[in-house]
């Protein structure tokens, strides 16, 4: 058994577990551009609406702090790194280096403190690996930038800091840790970083001919990658987490566990087709942490900054042991009616996302009237059809 800390039992009422969260003031600042998929209020708003529904206390608050260069050349190249610096610095890129190495593109803009956020996001990984080695489970909503190459920005990631976390769950000894991908890309980046140490078990479940057209394959036995079809729903997706997630888990019976956990599988985003609802993505989650003591949660994608808010903030307080209500007070519907998206239509704003925290879990179960995964056990793929 697993000796608490004396901070962790000061905190018993916020659940079993011992939920932390991740956060820094400097994910409240605005980022990328006007008309980029990320230049949403994001997890800003999760916390604002944790905090008006009584479920984030300032004990539960874990601040992080950036990661210096040299731990962020643990796994990136230092010509990269001190090229973004740089940039950052100066306020502009030179035409090569955006050739060479990705950034200040309209995918991934140079805007006023890239590096600071970017490198921030890491130090928070790193900070809930440290943290999850406690016994507890610790939500860092503003990691999950998992398409981060050690050469260059990706996907809208500068860095990687799902692999940082999971080296800090290494550096301590662990020798069988499961990384779990629920966002509607594929994990390429946190994939190519550990495809060969035998450590690292990575399971990622994302849409068939999504970017980044990766994940497709199995290359070996401890890498599940589990191609589902567009428009798929909670109850396809409840038979995959049981029929294949769930006996992975068992299988490898893993030392800790880290989950990204991106809002863009659910209905309503404007970066992918599947339908599941927070509900499903709750659930999935709890299930996974169930299989060992140290667990990390990341964000990662999600562009619906309703849809995102509802399901992270109801994501730390399934994980805290919160309640969620049925219907909302004043102060959340206004935080919600305020958020704004270029990339969704005023009238295409649900009513519901504004009025409730958790779905209807019926309203996707008339989607396609046929859906196929290809799933994973025992290093073979076969297909899971749900009429």
């Amino acid at each position: 058994m697993i000796k608490l800390p004396v901070r962790a039992r000061r905190l018993r009422g916020l659940g079993p577990r011992y939920a932390l969260y991740v956060d820094n003031p400097l994910f409240k600042r605005s980022a990328y551009r006007a008309q980029h998929p990320l230049s949403i209020a994001r997890t800003g708003t999760v916390a604002e609406l944790s905090r008006i529904l009584g479920w984030l206390h300032e004990d539960a608050i874990e601040t992080c702090t950036a990661a210096s260069v040299d731990t962020l050349c643990r796994f990136h190249d230092r010509a990269y790194v001190s090229a973004l610096k740089a940039a950052d610095e100066s306020g502009r890129v030179e035409k090569v280096v955006r050739a060479r190495y990705a950034f200040g593109t309209m995918e991934n803009p140079l805007f006023p403190g890239v590096f600071a956020r970017a490198a921030t996001a890491v130090g928070g990984s790193i900070r809930a690996a440290e943290l999850a080695l406690e016994g507890r489970i610790v939500f860092h909503p503003a990691g999950g930038t998992h398409h981060g190459k050690p050469d260059r920005a990706s996907g809208f990631c500068y860095f990687n800091d799902p692999v940082f976390a999971l080296l800090g769950l290494l550096d301590a000894g662990l020798e069988r840790i499961l990384y779990v991908d629920l966002d509607a890309h594929h994990g390429d980046g946190v994939q190519d970083a550990f495809q060969t140490d035998p450590r690292v078990h990575l399971v990622s479940i994302h849409e068939t001919d999504r970017w980044p057209f990766t994940g497709s394959t199995n290359p070996n036995s401890r890498i599940a990658n589990l191609v589902v079809a567009k428009h798929l729903g909670d109850r396809e997706f409840a038979t995959l987490i049981r029929d294949s997630v769930l006996p992975l888990c068992a299988s490898v019976a893993p030392q800790a566990i880290v989950i990204t956990c991106g809002a863009d599988a659910l209905a309503g985003d404007p970066l992918s087709t599947m339908r599941l609802s927070n509900v499903a993505l709750w659930r999935a989650v709890r299930q996974i942490a169930n299989y060992a003591a140290p667990v990390v949660v990341l964000g990662g994608g999600g562009y619906n900054p309703w849809t995102l808010a509802r399901c992270w903030a109801g994501l730390w307080a399934t994980l805290a042991g919160f309640e969620i209500p049925s219907s909302l007070p004043e102060a959340a519907t206004r935080l919600l009616a305020s958020l704004e998206c270029d990339l969704i239509d005023d009238e295409d704003v649900q009513a519901a996302w504004i009025s409730s925290i958790s779905d209807d879990p019926e309203f996707n179960t008339l989607g396609s009237s046929m859906s196929e995964v290809t799933a994973w056990t025992g290093g073979h793929s076969h297909s899971v059809v749900s009429q």
